[in-house]
């Protein structure tokens, strides 16, 4: 894996500060803190380390934090982690809760919808009639339609590639509480995001099956276009 897979690994508390690893160049398997050259005190004062908080990512001393399963969470997180758990909300415990499928399905029915009005809107603005508008009657041939093809298409595509790489999510997505991350479960790149939109064009010119496989994949429920993209649908 990349510098960044495992320091995304870390972050999220599924490695910790004493587990071993290595690289090419390295004569053998060292702790995280010492490949990365972290400064970790364990003097006579010190309960011997520092670990990684599951909710803000940001390393404290051990004794400033609690332990929850395989994870610990800072003293400023430690209110909304422990409403978090009197509430039964789901909690980063390291673990990737993968989105079902009818969850997928209804965010990208919403995404449908909202792309739908974004373009309606827009014809009936640049002069077209309802009909034409709602794709019941031809538009011709002439440089205003092509125009607005054109539009729709650039729209899509930035609607897509832009939110999911700076939220992670689309607003269909946002809306069920779900998000595009990495197998680690980090961040989507904008790069990832544009290559995963042009995929999702393969799922849907296989019949939709690309879509569907998503019903039978567990526990991750990847699509096509998540298999290509190497991404997964989580919950918040």
């Amino acid at each position: 894996m990349t510098v960044e897979q495992l320091d995304e690994m870390f972050r999220s508390g599924k490695i910790q500060l004493e587990t071993l690893v290595w690289h090419e160049g390295m004569t053998a398997w060292a702790p995280y803190r010492e490949a990365k050259g972290l400064v970790v005190s364990t003097g006579a004062n010190d309960a011997a380390a520092e670990a990684v908080c599951a909710e803000c990512g940001k390393i404290f001393p051990i004794d400033d934090t609690i332990r929850f399963g395989n994870v610990r969470v800072c003293a400023g997180c430690k209110p909304v982690f422990l409403q978090k758990l009197q509430e039964g909300a789901a909690l980063n415990t390291g673990e990737l809760n993968y989105a079902r499928f009818g969850t997928r399905f209804a965010a990208y029915f919403l995404d449908v919808i909202i792309l739908y009005a974004v373009n309606f809107s827009m014809d009936l603005l640049m002069g077209l009639g309802t009909r034409q508008a709602m794709g019941t009657a031809p538009r011709g041939f002439s440089p205003l339609p092509l125009f607005l093809l054109a539009f729709q298409l650039v729209f899509g595509i930035c609607y897509e590639a832009l939110m999911v790489g700076k939220y992670g999510a689309t607003l269909g997505k946002m809306a069920l509480k779900i998000k595009v991350v990495t197998a680690e479960g980090g961040r989507v790149s904008y790069a990832r995001a544009f290559g995963r939109y042009f995929a999702k064009m393969l799922s849907g010119f296989t019949c939709l099956i690309g879509f569907i496989m998503a019903a039978f994949d567990n526990p991750q429920r990847r699509a096509l276009h998540d298999r290509i993209c190497n991404t997964r649908v989580v919950v918040k």
